[in-house]
């Protein structure tokens, strides 16, 4: 496998697709060992690094062989355990299933971008009919100085990562709205918005947002209140998991309920 590697670079996003279960491309970073830079330049560009010796350059490339290979989903790959070449009809249906795996691999960023574009459209109308105005890019300013009765989008919020020394870094809130009847001092409404085409796929996500809540907390205590927007499928070990966080959420279906939080 990793001469094929060595001469069709491009084919590694497929041969993430034959394993079980399909494995991601950081996942297979942490796993083989391999360089993030080698597995980015193949994935990404479809070519070879070019600053590695031959005999580095093999190295890697047997790295990731051999975990495809380990991992390698004998279901739809049978004659990998019987040393027998495939038939056509094998051939046919590992194909037909490894090519609808790279398509939802490649289409799931897609629509869940398309999504969240979607809910804060729905997030900005909802504001707009109650006299919320939405920040130009020229009246930027940090999220505790916005006017009362103003929202911004995808605007950073700076947290201390107490872990690593206290290094200050800026964490993206999809949606940042300060109430009408906020005063000097107080912190804006934080929404993060989420969509989901299955139950699967949240629960690998659902530390993505405890984590932002500590990190928001750690900085500015318990005054910082942080928003699901919801859509999809989210099930009761997700919400069970974000509500333990402190975490509150709103449906999109159900967007009044936005009214519950004095906006």
């Amino acid at each position: 496998m990793s001469a094929i590697l060595h001469s069709n670079p491009e084919i590694l996003p497929t041969l993430r697709m034959c394993t079980c279960p399909p494995i991601a491309r950081d996942r297979l970073i942490g796993l083989s060992g391999v360089a993030k830079s080698v597995v980015d330049r193949m994935e990404i560009y479809g070519r070879l690094p070019v600053r590695l010796t031959i005999d580095r350059l093999n190295e890697e490339l047997e790295k990731i062989a051999s975990i495809i290979s380990r991992l390698a989903d004998r279901d739809i790959l049978p004659w990998l355990d019987t040393n027998q070449s495939p038939t056509e009809t094998e051939i046919y249906r590992a194909s037909t299933i490894i090519a609808d795996r790279l398509c939802g691999a490649s289409a799931d960023p897609i629509v869940r971008n398309a999504q969240e574009a979607r809910q804060l459209r729905e997030i900005a109308t909802w504001l707009d009919e109650r006299g919320y105005r939405l920040l130009s890019a020229a009246e930027r300013v940090r999220f505790n100085e916005m006017p009362p009765g103003t929202y911004s989008f995808r605007l950073n919020l700076p947290v201390n990562l107490i872990d690593e020394g206290g290094k200050t870094v800026n964490i993206p809130i999809d949606a940042v709205i300060m109430r009408k009847t906020a005063k000097p001092g107080d912190y804006p409404l934080s929404i993060e918005a989420k969509s989901a085409g299955d139950f699967a796929n949240v629960n690998k996500r659902r530390k993505e947002e405890a984590r932002k809540v500590q990190q928001l907390n750690a900085t500015y205590g318990n005054k910082i209140e942080f928003v699901l927007f919801l859509c999809g499928y989210f099930d009761t070990g997700y919400l069970g998991y974000e509500a333990a966080e402190g975490i509150d959420w709103v449906w999109e279906h159900r967007i009044n309920d936005l009214a519950e939080f004095e906006l």
